[in-house]
């Protein structure tokens, strides 16, 4: 888990760029020398209308946001280093790049005091990285210590997907990282997972299970259909309604697995198990409920995970 103090917002707050600023533009266009580092590989740029779509997507694999302004040449250099981070990671993060200037209500969303200004996300959770023009040693805190906690951090919480191989890497990228990279996502995987990226949740879900029902043994699709099941059904609640319903009906049964769903999308993973196993002792009518939505968790973290090791011996404890 990161410090707060690694992850602050603000470091070289001074360089920070005012997003009304018109100088420096260039003129070539993206991807021409001269111009801004193409998209590509793990690079993607996203805009408005494919904002909340990204922000899906990182419940299943982890993504770095850069809020910059695309053809100001200032930014180049940024943007290509992190591109070059992020390719060499082979999946593991991905980088979503979004122009400040052509974006306002997600800068404003964000509450982006200058640009370029980046962030971490795991499960839908903004995590402030870095605001203004970073420095050599910045940037190399970020690949060597930021970018790491990152993944960790999302491996703690169960999002353990890799992020999807797109079109051709630019040739910035191809330069500082080497070969490129082959797609990590299984042929067989890839309508489920265009599915879930594009969040129609309740059919990737249906997807990843017809991939489980073919080969049980295959703990991605097992993994990626109980994401699926999880974000279909509270992706999108109001967590505060959720809790408040939960709190007024102790026992009832589908208020418990709705706050332990919000809990597992917020990576609360043992605060999740441990309200359900708490709840079964006295309610064991509902049983059968409980047990399948905690075997359907069981699943998201890595099998070795000793959580889940902890929540599984519980189980049989309290079931018999």
């Amino acid at each position: 888990m990161m410090a707060q103090k690694e992850y602050r917002p603000g470091f070289s707050l001074a360089g920070a760029v005012d997003l009304s600023s018109l100088k420096h533009k260039a003129d070539a266009a993206m991807g021409e020398q001269g111009g801004a580092p193409a998209p590509g590989g793990y690079v993607i740029d996203v805009t408005e209308s494919s904002f909340e779509a990204m922000i899906n997507s990182s419940s299943t694999f982890p993504i770095i946001l850069l809020v910059w302004m695309q053809d100001d040449e200032r930014f180049f250099d940024v943007a290509r280093a992190l591109g070059n981070m992020v390719t060499a990671l082979n999946g593991q993060l991905q980088l979503a790049r979004i122009d400040g200037a052509s974006n306002p209500q997600i800068v404003q969303a964000l509450r982006v005091q200058g640009v370029p200004a980046l962030y971490g996300l795991v499960a839908g959770r903004p995590i402030p990285l870095m605001q203004g023009m970073p420095t050599e040693t910045e940037l190399q805190q970020l690949e060597e210590t930021l970018f790491p906690q990152i993944i960790a951090m999302a491996q703690q919480s169960g999002v353990t997907g890799s992020a999807p191989f797109v079109g051709e890497v630019s040739s910035d990228a191809e330069a500082g990282a080497g070969e490129q990279a082959e797609p990590s996502i299984p042929p067989e995987h890839e309508n489920a997972h265009n599915l879930a990226l594009a969040g129609r949740y309740e059919q990737a879900a249906a997807a990843y299970g017809v991939l489980v029902e073919r080969d049980p043994h295959d703990a991605l699709a097992a993994r990626e259909r109980a994401k699926c099941l999880l974000l279909a059904r509270n992706g999108s609640s109001d967590v505060r309604v959720l809790r408040d319903k939960a709190a007024q009906n102790p026992d009832g049964v589908n208020a418990q697995l709705d706050v332990a769903d919000i809990d597992m999308i917020g990576g609360h993973i043992d605060d999740a198990f441990n309200r359900l196993l708490d709840f079964i002792p006295t309610h064991r009518d509902d049983m059968p409920a409980v047990r399948e939505r905690l075997v359907e968790y069981f699943a998201i973290p890595d099998a070795a995970d000793p959580r889940v090791k902890a929540a599984r011996q519980k189980l049989m404890t309290v079931m018999y």
